[in-house]
């Protein structure tokens, strides 16, 4: 076992000896020698490096100096044409300053031809004058007449002739004129309507409410029909519930009535609550919202035909012509055609285009005032157009366009022309509707001049007046009195078909509060 032992120490120890000899001998022999190929591989990539940039350089010194050789050849080239332009202009000096002492001497010799021109001109007047003044002698001893008074017949007879010719020529011109005139007059009327189209205006009378079914129309009547009735007083309609199948009739003619009831109906409806104290809600908030309407209609309006700068209060009359019409055409859209025409007509004249669009658009204002004027419609106008800062020719236009104002701008003949086109036009107004509306307007002024009446609603196409009059102001005897007179009123100051019947309604509330 000993024996085995040392023979395994001595295996070891021969094994390290070994191992010490490779790495402290053989491997580092071996890193110099790789070390020493290594510095020669980089020594030799040292020298092609070198080798490479040597060429470069070179190929550029060839280069460069090549460069340098063609702009020294440009340089020399450019000396070149430099001295040889000098020598021209050298040249041209030259032939200048020849030229300059020809010119001089020419200048004298035509200043010594001069001088005696004009001494020779002198002669030739002296000669002149003297002849003149013999054969003047010789013509007044002739003639009997001298110079002066022979100058004066020759004027008056070239001025009598002229005189002659130019009213002749006036005379050719104004006929002339009269001729084309009427023919240009009537190729701008035509053109301007051709360019302009607006739709046939149709007016109605009644609006049709459709509903669900007709269990809605019980709840819009009410018990013992006291929804109907407040609906009926809080808007001036007649609403006429029969047996047309999901259909409810609302009957006006002022249409902005029809549209608060139509819009109240729909809240109503369609929030199931219907009641009398919801209903003149409802209807105060609607009467607002169409308020808000005719004031968008308006602003709307003006951006469509570019019309800026208008009085807040201008653009809401303006709205406000959409729920009204003349003579069955609607006066928005009469007043929107009167304005496309008269822009189109200026245009035409080598007129203001904007100006003759605005004063058309502004002609009708005083159609639809907020309170009934003692004026006729063009002068309240023009005086509306003024309070709100209307330059003075579109108030004269406003104004003129029914020659109840005399005209002082050219663009008051234009709006008074195509307010007459815009009405005459085929199919524009209806005689027999505007009637129907005066006389409806007629009965409800006729019951309001009486005192103690808050509303009048002219219903049932003018055959019914309905009158509201405050409680506290007139008793039940007074009411009865009251139709009697407003009846015998409409009787001898109205013409109208059948017979009218007028309802006088006064109601007492008592309102109370549960806190």
């Amino acid at each position: 076992m000993t024996e085995i032992i040392i023979g395994i120490v001595c295996g070891l120890s021969t094994v390290l000896i070994w191992w010490c000899i490779w790495y402290f001998v053989v491997v580092p022999q071996k890193q110099k020698k790789m070390e020493a190929e290594a510095i020669k591989e980089a020594e030799i990539e040292k020298q092609k490096k070198l080798l490479e940039i040597k060429e470069k350089f070179l190929s550029k010194k060839n280069e460069l100096d090549k460069e340098i050789h063609q702009r020294n050849q440009q340089i020399q080239q450019a000396e070149n044409r430099n001295k040889q332009r000098e020598m021209t202009l050298n040249q041209r000096q030259d032939e200048l300053n020849r030229r300059k002492q020809e010119t001089e001497s020419l200048r004298n010799r035509l200043e010594n031809q001069q001088l005696l021109l004009e001494k020779k001109e002198e002669e030739l007047d002296i000669r002149q004058s003297d002849l003149i003044n013999k054969e003047r002698t010789k013509l007044e001893e002739l003639s009997g007449l001298s110079s002066e008074e022979a100058k004066q017949q020759l004027i008056d007879s070239l001025k009598d002739e002229a005189r002659t010719d130019a009213q002749a020529y006036i005379n050719e011109i104004m006929d002339e004129a009269k001729i084309n005139a009427n023919k240009e007059a009537k190729r701008i009327i035509i053109q301007s309507i051709q360019r302009v189209a607006t739709e046939t205006a149709v007016e109605n009378s009644v609006t049709v409410f459709h509903i669900e079914n007709d269990e809605v129309k019980g709840r819009v009547i009410g018990r013992e029909g006291r929804n109907i009735r407040a609906l009926e007083n809080a808007t001036g309609v007649e609403i006429v519930v029969d047996d047309t199948p999901e259909a409810i009739v609302i009957s006006a003619f002022d249409p902005v009535r029809r549209e608060i009831c139509r819009l109240a109906l729909h809240q109503l409806v369609s929030d199931g609550r219907i009641h009398p104290a919801r209903i003149e809600e409802v209807v105060a908030k609607v009467k607002k919202q169409v308020e808000e309407e005719i004031m968008e209609t308006g602003k709307r309006t003006t951006i469509d035909l570019g019309i800026h700068g208008l009085h807040p209060e201008l653009v809401r009359i303006i709205g406000k012509m959409k729920y009204r019409s003349s003579y069955g055409q609607n006066l928005l859209q009469h007043a929107r055609e009167t304005a496309n025409l008269c822009a189109v007509m200026a245009s035409e004249l080598g007129l203001n285009p904007k100006k003759a669009k605005r004063a058309g658009l502004l002609h009708d204002i005083g159609k639809v005032p907020d309170e009934e004027p003692e004026m006729p419609h063009a002068l309240y106008g023009a005086k509306l157009a003024e309070k709100y800062k209307e330059k003075p020719d579109i108030c004269n236009a406003i104004g003129a366009h029914h020659e109840e104002m005399e005209m002082t701008s050219l663009i008051a003949p234009i709006v008074q022309v195509c307010d007459a086109i815009s009405g005459a036009r085929p199919g524009a107004r209806r005689e027999i509707v505007e009637a129907y509306i005066k006389r409806l307007k007629d009965l409800e002024d006729i019951a309001m001049s009486y005192p103690g009446v808050n509303k009048t609603y002219a219903i049932q196409a003018g055959r019914e007046l309905r009158v509201i009059v405050g409680a506290d102001k007139i008793d039940d005897k007074q009411t009865e009195k009251l139709s009697g007179e407003i009846a015998l009123r409409i009787q001898n100051e109205m013409t109208y078909p059948g017979q009218v019947k007028i309802t006088v309604i006064r109601e007492t509330r008592s309102v109370a509060y549960a806190k």
